[in-house]
């Protein structure tokens, strides 16, 4: 949870400090939703539902953290076959971690369009912000470790 939290803190820094086209370009793209909320529109219409502006932001934010708890429990479960797990690790599975969600799976899926369709702005701070979270995943894991609350 702690990495998804700082990849969060990360991610709204950069895009409150972006410029301010760069924001409505990426906004107009995706439709004023996140992939998150597009995601719980979608799972929501599969049983007939439609979720109000509250409810699908609220089961966005259940997405998304479900995700990001669900990718560290994968990074420490491939982290226990490393012989000398470290900081690279970590952000390497950042790196992977947004290369084929962010830039490969969401659009594939339908959940953003291509990548084309955003300005560059959007993909650094994608990748900066899954740096983050791998690192922050790394250095968590490292301490659970040390502290002796995982194996």
């Amino acid at each position: 949870m702690v990495a998804t939290w700082i990849m969060n803190q990360v991610t709204t820094f950069m895009y409150e400090h972006e410029d301010k086209a760069a924001r409505q370009r990426e906004d107009s793209a995706r439709g004023e939703k996140t992939a998150y909320e597009i995601t719980a529109d979608k799972a929501a219409a599969t049983v007939g539902k439609t979720l109000s502006a509250r409810q699908r932001a609220r089961w966005g934010q259940a997405i998304h953290w479900s995700l990001g708890i669900g990718a560290v429990i994968v990074y420490a479960a491939i982290r226990t076959q490393l012989e000398s797990p470290g900081l690279g690790h970590g952000l390497l599975f950042g790196f992977i971690f947004w290369a084929v969600m962010d830039e490969t799976v969401t659009p594939l899926v339908g959940l953003t369009p291509g990548p084309l369709a955003f300005p560059w702005q959007t993909h650094l701070r994608g990748l900066v912000g899954h740096l983050a979270f791998g690192g922050v995943a790394e250095v968590t894991l490292t301490l659970l470790t040390l502290l002796g609350m995982i194996g």
